[in-house]
């Protein structure tokens, strides 16, 4: 597996590193195809959000250089960034010397199944609830246990992905994916400023909604409003868009927005 250390070639980061000990840092999985990084620049705008918002110093025209000189060695496959603060002694406060730390792995893109993308898939109604902070709210940050928890309460072939609903019982997002509904013409997508992660497929499809004069709401999404959706499915920045078709019991249709928008994300991740 290639993997980068600030920039070179390593196999092993220090064990002092404030990511290992606290989660306190950043991360973007990134899609390469042609060595070139897919939907970069909005990869790389979350990642200058993240670094404002917790204040890490990063070298963002470096970041950005490392990036590039990474995906041209993968050629093709996925790429995921972990920014840390760097090295700290013990304790929660961050020494005023800190330095943001720079980890690159690849892998092979998933393989998904076709199936997900041609006929949709079924939602596990995940148990596990997301917990309300709005100081990390829409950032990918590195402590994923929320999603660790949800993903292993199902191990069947039969859902390809979970739903998760915050602490107030308001539907926010897929374990992996973010979540969009259809009411009456109109797009609808989960709020995200309490929790959930403000993905780069999703930021891409709400741009192209605007562009196309499509009806759009970003709203809080309660469980009742997404049972009555005429449409719904997920997406994130690798596979783009699957159809939703089923939640326990209830059943949805694959329809023409959710084609229209699968259909603009595909050509997206193509080029």
């Amino acid at each position: 597996m290639l993997s980068w250390v600030d920039g070179r070639p390593a196999q092993a980061a220090s064990l002092t590193d404030r990511g290992l000990a606290y989660g306190d840092g950043l991360f973007e999985t990134i899609g390469i195809k042609g060595g070139q990084p897919q939907l970069f620049d909005r990869h790389l705008a979350r990642l200058a959000e993240g670094c404002q918002r917790l204040s890490i110093p990063a070298d963002l025209a470096l970041i950005r250089a490392e990036l590039l000189a990474f995906a041209a060695e993968v050629g093709e496959g996925v790429a995921k960034l972990m920014l840390t603060r760097g090295d700290g002694l013990r304790g929660y406060a961050a020494p005023a010397s800190a330095t943001a730390r720079r980890i690159l792995l690849a892998s092979p893109f998933p393989a998904y199944a076709a199936a997900n993308a041609e006929q949709g898939v079924r939602l596990f109604p995940c148990a596990t609830r997301l917990a309300e902070q709005p100081l990390l709210a829409g950032l990918k940050h590195l402590n994923r246990l929320e999603q660790v928890l949800a993903r292993g309460e199902w191990r069947d072939s039969d859902h390809a992905e979970g739903l998760m609903l915050d602490v107030s019982g308001r539907v926010i997002e897929g374990v992996f994916s973010n979540l969009f509904i259809v009411r009456d013409g109109q797009l609808i997508t989960p709020e995200l400023d309490r929790c959930g992660v403000a993905g780069v497929m999703r930021a891409e499809l709400l741009a192209q909604a605007k562009t196309l004069a499509i009806p759009l709401s970003i709203q809080p999404l309660s469980l009742e409003q997404l049972l009555a959706a005429d449409e719904v499915f997920v997406c994130n920045s690798l596979y783009g868009v699957w159809p939703v078709t089923a939640l326990q019991g209830h059943r949805w249709p694959v329809g023409p927005l959710t084609r229209k928008l699968q259909s603009i994300a595909r050509d997206l991740l193509d080029c």
